[in-house]
């Protein structure tokens, strides 16, 4: 019975004994550790990407949640609130605004360890434009209804916020205020303001 001999530059007499490092792939590489390993792939991901944000940044974007929900919570107070077998028009807006106080709360917490998120750019100014349409959207929701207000918002955050394409944008907008009018206006009976 022959052995086989695979010549490999660097090994005496060109023997590769088993377990050997395999040509072409460098020692060093083998030992790597789990954390550098998990470092090097998270370094690959990150390659391209915006520098992140530093912990002011994280601190001022918790803050604005928070005072957007408490604005939101005495908002919806005047619009009243109802009892859970009753709800009246600040029901649901004092939901939201309790979760985005809470979630507000959370990214303040972990403002200083946060490595995700990315520091402010060109490409923050669509987010601007999106809360620009949500003021407009609610200022008004109380002369027409929310079905049209609520469809053209949809609409601009998918087609020119999302980029999503014209006939998904079409569907998805009018799908949504479809479901939104089922549910909240023919269903639970929530006293919004609506045309039909």
């Amino acid at each position: 019975m022959s052995s086989v001999h695979h010549d490999t530059p660097g090994s005496p007499g060109g023997d590769t004994a088993a377990g050997a490092t395999p040509p072409g792939i460098d020692p060093a590489d083998e030992e790597l550790s789990l954390e550098e390993a998990i470092h090097r792939v998270e370094e690959a991901e990150h390659e391209g990407r915006p520098p992140t944000a530093g912990t002011l940044s994280n601190t001022l974007t918790a803050a604005a949640v928070v005072a957007l929900g408490i604005a939101a919570l005495v908002g919806s107070s005047r619009l009243g609130l109802g009892t859970a077998r009753s709800p009246e028009a600040g029901t649901w807006p004092l939901l939201i605004s309790g979760a985005l106080i809470l979630l507000g709360l959370g990214l303040l917490a972990t403002a200083r360890r946060t490595t995700d998120a990315e520091r402010f750019s060109r490409a923050s100014l669509l987010v601007l434009g999106g809360l620009a349409t949500m003021v407009v959207f609610v200022a008004v929701i109380s002369v027409i209804g929310f079905e049209i207000p609520a469809v053209l918002l949809a609409f601009v955050w998918l087609r020119v916020l999302g980029r999503e394409g014209w006939r998904t944008s079409i569907l998805t907008s009018l799908g949504v205020v479809v479901a939104f009018y089922l549910l909240f206006v023919a269903a639970l009976s929530v006293p919004i303001p609506h045309l039909f």
